[in-house]
């Protein structure tokens, strides 16, 4: 392995760990926290939508300060999608992600993070979600034979 792979496999696991103690801090990590910010209405939890206002500040900054670079820290070029089409495929995903999240609680990265801190629902939510990609990569096979 290069040395500039191992810069690049230290820095996603020091960026997924700080993003995972982050998850576990703000509270995304408990699924009835985040159905109560979803439920509108009587019982409303507001407490996520603090994380969000203070997530897009950092966010727009070190976007920027990024996107000034001709290239990332560790590789010689940027890897951002140029597609801005709105599809079937991604309505779709965007609803199944939005009604996974709904009744689950959980996002990918929060189900992951409450995976590896052994809670029970995410025994249940991890698993399903990978049947889930599973069958889309399927899916998506099948249809790129056409």
């Amino acid at each position: 392995m290069e040395k500039r792979q191992i810069q690049q496999a230290v820095l996603a696991f020091m960026a997924g760990l700080v993003f995972a103690v982050g998850l576990a801090v703000s509270g995304m990590t408990q699924p009835q926290k985040v159905i109560g910010f979803l439920q509108l209405g009587e019982g409303w939890d507001p407490s996520l939508m603090f994380v969000m206002i203070g997530a897009i500040p950092v966010h727009m900054i070190s976007y920027r300060w990024m996107r000034g670079r001709p290239s990332p820290l560790f590789d010689t070029q940027w890897h951002v999608p140029q597609s801005k089409d709105i599809t079937k495929p991604l309505l779709i995903g965007a609803g199944l992600f939005g009604l996974g999240w709904g009744l689950g609680g959980f996002c990918p990265g929060p189900g992951l993070t409450s995976l590896g801190a052994g809670q029970m629902s995410a025994v249940y939510f991890v698993p399903a979600m990978l049947v889930g990609m599973g069958l889309y990569r399927l899916y998506s096979q099948k249809i790129a034979k056409k």
